[in-house]
């Protein structure tokens, strides 16, 4: 294993040297830019859906079928949910979005739906972090989890519907 990388450094110090002389170009990769939405985007309610959007909401209603498998106090540290098997509304989502699209994607469509029920169930309450805060609250019960992620489910439902 030594030698391997004394040989790479080796190469790594020669292409540096004699990289031009030698017609090796070293260059950075090239990306595509991204335009990356800004939080009033993100807070539109009439974002496009998908049906994979649909997909992490019915999931993360699965992964939340009785009260033995809700967390009710949210950290938003998910690990120690994963090794329990007890989740709540955010790490059922984040799951449920690894499982449907391989990565977590924070800003989903299908997590601000529930994001937007939740500020549309808690009128008036203002949530550092409306998913966490919103499991917290010692009035919320598993069924007002379900009703908010009832909620987002079928307003993509409709907006699927109406493609």
């Amino acid at each position: 294993m030594v030698r391997c990388m004394k040989w790479t450094l080796a190469l790594a110090v020669f292409l540096l040297r004699w990289g031009p002389d030698v017609g090796v170009a070293v260059q950075p990769p090239q990306q595509t830019p991204q335009k990356t939405p800004s939080s009033v985007e993100l807070e539109r309610r009439d974002q496009p859906v998908t049906n994979d959007d649909l997909r992490i909401l019915l999931k993360a209603a699965e992964l939340l079928k009785d009260e033995s498998v809700w967390n009710r106090h949210d950290d938003r540290e998910c690990v120690d949910d994963e090794r329990t098997g007890r989740r709540s509304l955010f790490c059922a989502l984040q799951k449920a979005c690894i499982d449907v699209l391989g990565v977590y994607d924070h800003r989903r469509v299908a997590l601000q739906e529930v994001r937007f029920a939740v500020e549309d169930a808690t009128r008036g309450q203002d949530f550092e972090h409306r998913l966490r805060d919103f499991n917290n609250l010692s009035t919320t019960r598993l069924v007002d989890i379900k009703r908010v992620l009832s909620v987002a489910t079928d307003r993509v439902k409709a907006r699927l519907n109406g493609k």
